[in-house]
Protein backbone atom coordinates (compact mmCIF):
# COMPACT_ATOMS: atom_id res chain seq x y z
CA UNK A 1 0.00 0.00 0.00
CA UNK A 2 1.70 3.29 -1.00
CA UNK A 3 -0.36 6.43 -0.62
CA UNK A 4 -0.41 10.02 -0.30
CA UNK A 5 -3.25 10.58 1.29
CA UNK A 6 -4.48 11.10 5.09
CA UNK A 7 -4.88 8.57 7.32
CA UNK A 8 -8.64 9.21 9.07
CA UNK A 9 -8.90 7.70 12.46
CA UNK A 10 -12.37 7.41 14.27
CA UNK A 11 -11.74 6.09 17.63
CA UNK A 12 -11.44 7.50 21.44
CA UNK A 13 -10.03 10.02 23.14
CA UNK A 14 -9.76 9.98 26.86
CA UNK A 15 -8.06 11.10 30.46
CA UNK A 16 -5.09 8.98 31.46
CA UNK A 17 -4.71 8.38 35.26
CA UNK A 18 -1.83 6.52 35.23
CA UNK A 19 -0.65 4.82 38.77
CA UNK A 20 2.65 3.24 38.68
CA UNK A 21 2.99 1.35 42.04
CA UNK A 22 6.30 -0.33 42.44
CA UNK A 23 5.01 -2.79 45.23
CA UNK A 24 1.60 -4.80 45.11
CA UNK A 25 -1.72 -3.46 46.10
CA UNK A 26 -2.32 -3.47 49.78
CA UNK A 27 -6.28 -3.62 50.13
CA UNK A 28 -8.00 -1.52 52.85
CA UNK A 29 -4.71 0.58 53.37
CA UNK A 30 -2.05 2.89 51.10
CA UNK A 31 -0.20 2.04 48.49
CA UNK A 32 2.70 4.37 47.45
CA UNK A 33 2.41 5.08 43.56
CA UNK A 34 3.69 7.57 40.93
CA UNK A 35 0.48 9.46 39.58
CA UNK A 36 -0.09 11.37 36.53
CA UNK A 37 -2.63 12.68 34.09
CA UNK A 38 -1.93 12.46 30.80
CA UNK A 39 -4.10 12.79 27.55
CA UNK A 40 -5.20 9.44 25.57
CA UNK A 41 -7.19 7.20 24.07
CA UNK A 42 -6.09 4.13 21.87
CA UNK A 43 -7.83 5.90 18.52
CA UNK A 44 -6.07 9.21 19.74
CA UNK A 45 -2.78 7.31 20.59
CA UNK A 46 -2.45 5.21 17.35
CA UNK A 47 -3.04 8.78 15.56
CA UNK A 48 -0.61 10.55 17.49
CA UNK A 49 2.09 7.79 16.60
CA UNK A 50 0.93 7.61 13.25
CA UNK A 51 1.77 11.37 12.99
CA UNK A 52 5.24 11.57 14.60
CA UNK A 53 5.96 8.19 13.16
CA UNK A 54 5.93 9.55 9.42
CA UNK A 55 2.39 9.80 8.15
CA UNK A 56 1.99 13.19 6.04
CA UNK A 57 -1.53 13.90 7.27
CA UNK A 58 -3.33 12.12 10.03
CA UNK A 59 -6.78 13.57 11.16
CA UNK A 60 -8.74 12.31 14.13
CA UNK A 61 -12.63 12.08 14.76
CA UNK A 62 -13.93 11.82 18.21
CA UNK A 63 -15.98 12.78 20.58
CA UNK A 64 -14.86 14.70 24.47
CA UNK A 65 -16.44 16.61 27.20
CA UNK A 66 -16.44 20.16 27.35
CA UNK A 67 -14.53 20.62 30.50
CA UNK A 68 -11.07 18.85 28.61
CA UNK A 69 -11.77 19.50 25.04
CA UNK A 70 -9.12 22.55 24.35
CA UNK A 71 -6.42 20.43 26.54
CA UNK A 72 -7.07 17.45 24.47
CA UNK A 73 -7.30 19.02 21.29
CA UNK A 74 -3.88 20.98 22.07
CA UNK A 75 -2.25 17.92 22.82
CA UNK A 76 -3.39 16.42 19.49
CA UNK A 77 -2.16 19.44 17.76
CA UNK A 78 0.85 19.39 19.28
CA UNK A 79 1.45 16.15 17.52
CA UNK A 80 0.91 16.75 14.04
CA UNK A 81 -3.14 15.22 14.18
CA UNK A 82 -5.41 17.16 12.75
CA UNK A 83 -8.56 16.77 15.45
CA UNK A 84 -12.15 17.32 14.72
CA UNK A 85 -13.29 16.84 18.74
CA UNK A 86 -16.96 16.94 18.81
CA UNK A 87 -17.96 18.15 22.19
CA UNK A 88 -20.51 16.30 23.81
CA UNK A 89 -23.49 18.11 26.19
CA UNK A 90 -24.28 15.72 28.96
CA UNK A 91 -20.80 13.70 29.54
CA UNK A 92 -17.48 14.25 30.77
CA UNK A 93 -14.49 13.00 28.60
CA UNK A 94 -13.97 9.51 29.21
CA UNK A 95 -11.06 8.57 31.56
CA UNK A 96 -9.21 5.51 32.35
CA UNK A 97 -7.03 4.55 35.18
CA UNK A 98 -3.94 2.44 34.51
CA UNK A 99 -2.87 0.75 37.27
CA UNK A 100 0.82 -0.21 36.48
CA UNK A 101 2.50 -2.60 38.26
CA UNK A 102 6.19 -3.88 38.83
CA UNK A 103 6.70 -5.35 35.81
CA UNK A 104 5.16 -2.27 33.68
CA UNK A 105 1.96 -4.71 32.79
CA UNK A 106 -1.15 -2.65 33.45
CA UNK A 107 -4.59 -2.82 34.75
CA UNK A 108 -7.32 -0.45 33.02
CA UNK A 109 -10.53 1.26 34.78
CA UNK A 110 -12.35 2.46 32.35
CA UNK A 111 -15.30 5.24 32.02
CA UNK A 112 -16.34 5.71 28.68
CA UNK A 113 -17.89 9.29 29.29
CA UNK A 114 -18.14 10.70 25.93
CA UNK A 115 -15.50 8.51 23.67
CA UNK A 116 -18.37 6.09 22.94
CA UNK A 117 -21.20 8.40 22.38
CA UNK A 118 -20.13 9.12 19.22
CA UNK A 119 -23.08 8.60 16.91
CA UNK A 120 -23.73 8.23 12.75
CA UNK A 121 -24.71 12.45 13.26
CA UNK A 122 -20.80 13.03 14.09
CA UNK A 123 -19.95 11.72 10.50
CA UNK A 124 -19.62 14.30 7.42
CA UNK A 125 -18.49 12.53 4.50
CA UNK A 126 -15.82 15.18 3.24
CA UNK A 127 -13.89 13.63 6.35
CA UNK A 128 -13.08 11.04 3.65
CA UNK A 129 -11.72 13.86 1.08
CA UNK A 130 -8.23 12.87 0.08
CA UNK A 131 -8.47 10.30 2.50
CA UNK A 132 -5.80 7.26 1.65
CA UNK A 133 -6.41 4.83 4.49
CA UNK A 134 -9.76 4.21 7.81
CA UNK A 135 -8.58 3.36 11.54
CA UNK A 136 -11.21 2.98 13.57
CA UNK A 137 -10.45 1.98 17.32
CA UNK A 138 -12.25 -1.36 18.57
CA UNK A 139 -13.61 0.75 21.56
CA UNK A 140 -16.29 2.22 19.24
CA UNK A 141 -17.85 -0.88 18.84
CA UNK A 142 -18.66 -1.97 22.17
CA UNK A 143 -21.23 0.71 22.51
CA UNK A 144 -24.44 0.96 20.09
CA UNK A 145 -24.27 4.66 18.86
CA UNK A 146 -20.61 4.64 18.27
CA UNK A 147 -20.95 1.07 16.61
CA UNK A 148 -23.17 2.28 14.37
CA UNK A 149 -20.85 5.19 13.82
CA UNK A 150 -17.84 2.96 13.25
CA UNK A 151 -20.48 0.90 10.32
CA UNK A 152 -21.40 4.04 8.94
CA UNK A 153 -17.98 4.80 8.47
CA UNK A 154 -16.59 1.27 7.21
CA UNK A 155 -19.22 1.42 4.44
CA UNK A 156 -18.44 5.15 3.47
CA UNK A 157 -14.84 4.00 2.80
CA UNK A 158 -15.75 0.80 1.55
CA UNK A 159 -17.64 2.95 -1.24
CA UNK A 160 -14.96 5.54 -2.12
CA UNK A 161 -12.20 1.93 -1.78
CA UNK A 162 -10.58 3.01 1.02
CA UNK A 163 -8.97 0.47 3.08
CA UNK A 164 -9.76 -0.06 6.27
CA UNK A 165 -8.17 -1.57 9.59
CA UNK A 166 -9.36 -2.14 13.21
CA UNK A 167 -7.49 -2.82 16.36
CA UNK A 168 -10.22 -4.64 18.51
CA UNK A 169 -8.38 -2.80 21.74
CA UNK A 170 -9.98 -5.13 24.67
CA UNK A 171 -10.51 -8.74 25.56
CA UNK A 172 -12.73 -7.73 28.78
CA UNK A 173 -15.47 -5.73 26.38
CA UNK A 174 -15.17 -8.66 23.41
CA UNK A 175 -16.48 -11.05 25.85
CA UNK A 176 -19.20 -8.85 26.71
CA UNK A 177 -20.06 -8.39 23.08
CA UNK A 178 -19.67 -11.75 21.61
CA UNK A 179 -16.85 -12.47 19.17
CA UNK A 180 -19.07 -13.49 16.12
CA UNK A 181 -20.85 -9.82 16.40
CA UNK A 182 -17.50 -8.21 16.37
CA UNK A 183 -16.39 -10.12 13.58
CA UNK A 184 -19.85 -9.36 11.57
CA UNK A 185 -19.62 -5.96 12.40
CA UNK A 186 -15.95 -5.01 11.06
CA UNK A 187 -16.89 -7.52 8.06
CA UNK A 188 -14.98 -5.37 5.00
CA UNK A 189 -12.17 -4.78 6.94
CA UNK A 190 -8.81 -5.04 5.46
CA UNK A 191 -6.72 -4.87 8.10
CA UNK A 192 -7.14 -6.50 11.98
CA UNK A 193 -4.62 -5.69 14.59
CA UNK A 194 -5.61 -7.86 17.65
CA UNK A 195 -2.96 -8.82 20.44
CA UNK A 196 -2.72 -12.30 21.60
CA UNK A 197 -5.81 -12.63 23.89
CA UNK A 198 -8.17 -11.00 21.05
CA UNK A 199 -6.69 -12.99 18.69
CA UNK A 200 -7.59 -16.34 20.10
CA UNK A 201 -10.88 -14.96 21.27
CA UNK A 202 -12.09 -13.93 17.87
CA UNK A 203 -10.69 -17.74 16.30
CA UNK A 204 -12.76 -19.09 18.85
CA UNK A 205 -9.77 -20.67 19.79
CA UNK A 206 -9.19 -22.22 23.80
CA UNK A 207 -6.38 -19.84 25.29
CA UNK A 208 -2.93 -22.97 25.24
CA UNK A 209 -3.53 -22.52 21.66
CA UNK A 210 -1.12 -21.66 19.46
CA UNK A 211 -1.50 -17.62 18.75
CA UNK A 212 -0.37 -18.73 14.86
CA UNK A 213 -2.92 -21.30 14.41
CA UNK A 214 -5.40 -18.15 15.39
CA UNK A 215 -3.82 -15.55 13.34
CA UNK A 216 -3.64 -17.81 10.42
CA UNK A 217 -7.40 -18.38 11.07
CA UNK A 218 -8.65 -14.63 11.27
CA UNK A 219 -6.63 -13.89 8.24
CA UNK A 220 -9.62 -16.14 6.31
CA UNK A 221 -11.77 -13.79 7.03
CA UNK A 222 -9.83 -10.45 7.15
CA UNK A 223 -6.89 -10.24 4.45
CA UNK A 224 -4.54 -8.88 6.09
CA UNK A 225 -4.14 -9.98 10.63
CA UNK A 226 -1.05 -8.80 12.52
CA UNK A 227 -1.30 -10.07 15.95
CA UNK A 228 1.19 -8.47 18.69
CA UNK A 229 2.65 -10.25 21.28
CA UNK A 230 4.58 -8.11 23.45
CA UNK A 231 7.96 -8.70 23.96
CA UNK A 232 7.94 -11.45 21.59
CA UNK A 233 7.44 -9.34 18.49
CA UNK A 234 4.38 -9.87 16.43
CA UNK A 235 2.73 -12.20 13.94
CA UNK A 236 1.61 -11.58 10.04
CA UNK A 237 -1.28 -13.79 8.41
CA UNK A 238 -2.41 -13.02 4.99
CA UNK A 239 -5.26 -15.24 3.67
CA UNK A 240 -5.09 -18.10 5.86
CA UNK A 241 -0.82 -18.58 6.60
CA UNK A 242 1.59 -16.77 8.40
CA UNK A 243 4.18 -14.48 6.37
CA UNK A 244 6.37 -13.60 8.86
CA UNK A 245 7.47 -13.20 12.32
CA UNK A 246 8.60 -10.34 13.77
CA UNK A 247 10.99 -9.57 16.40
CA UNK A 248 10.42 -7.18 19.03
CA UNK A 249 12.94 -4.40 19.83
CA UNK A 250 14.91 -4.58 22.92
CA UNK A 251 13.47 -1.77 25.29
CA UNK A 252 13.48 -1.29 28.90
CA UNK A 253 9.48 -1.44 30.14
CA UNK A 254 8.52 1.19 32.10
CA UNK A 255 4.84 1.59 31.48
CA UNK A 256 2.68 -0.50 28.78
CA UNK A 257 -0.05 1.69 28.56
CA UNK A 258 -0.61 2.24 24.91
CA UNK A 259 2.34 -0.09 23.32
CA UNK A 260 -0.40 -1.49 21.61
CA UNK A 261 -1.51 1.83 20.38
CA UNK A 262 2.14 2.79 19.10
CA UNK A 263 2.33 -0.76 17.29
CA UNK A 264 -0.90 0.12 15.70
CA UNK A 265 0.51 3.99 14.66
CA UNK A 266 3.56 3.01 13.44
CA UNK A 267 2.35 0.29 11.25
CA UNK A 268 0.19 2.01 9.45
CA UNK A 269 2.28 5.26 8.81
CA UNK A 270 4.50 2.57 7.65
CA UNK A 271 1.80 0.96 5.37
CA UNK A 272 0.85 4.16 3.93
CA UNK A 273 4.26 4.99 3.39
CA UNK A 274 4.76 1.96 1.30
CA UNK A 275 6.46 -0.62 3.03
CA UNK A 276 4.56 -4.48 2.90
CA UNK A 277 3.09 -6.01 5.83
CA UNK A 278 6.22 -7.22 7.49
CA UNK A 279 8.37 -4.18 7.03
CA UNK A 280 5.56 -2.15 8.85
CA UNK A 281 5.08 -4.77 11.64
CA UNK A 282 9.12 -3.99 11.88
CA UNK A 283 8.12 -0.22 12.07
CA UNK A 284 5.29 -0.71 14.30
CA UNK A 285 7.73 -3.17 16.99
CA UNK A 286 10.04 0.30 16.95
CA UNK A 287 7.23 2.60 18.03
CA UNK A 288 6.08 0.37 20.55
CA UNK A 289 9.54 -0.13 22.19
CA UNK A 290 9.93 3.63 22.29
CA UNK A 291 6.03 3.66 24.03
CA UNK A 292 6.85 1.37 27.03
CA UNK A 293 10.15 3.62 27.88
CA UNK A 294 8.13 6.28 28.66
CA UNK A 295 4.39 7.02 30.94
CA UNK A 296 1.74 7.58 29.35
CA UNK A 297 0.36 6.10 25.80
CA UNK A 298 1.70 9.45 23.17
CA UNK A 299 5.38 9.85 21.89
CA UNK A 300 7.23 12.31 23.41
CA UNK A 301 7.63 15.96 21.70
Amino acid sequence: MTAAGALLVVGDVVTDVIAIHPEPLAPATDTAARIRTLPGGAGANAACWAAVTGAAEVRLLARVGAESARWHERALVDAGVRPRLVIDPEEPTGTVVALVAKDAERTFLTDSGASLRLCPADWAPSLLDGAAHLHLSGYLFFADSSRDLAMVALRAARTRGVPVSVDPASAGFLVTLGPQRFLDAVTGAAVLLPNEDEARLLAGLPGPTGVARAAAELSRRVPLVVVTRGAAGALVAERGRIIAEVEAEPAVAVDSTGAGDAFTGGFLAARLGGADPSEAARAGCRAAALAVTRLGGRPSL
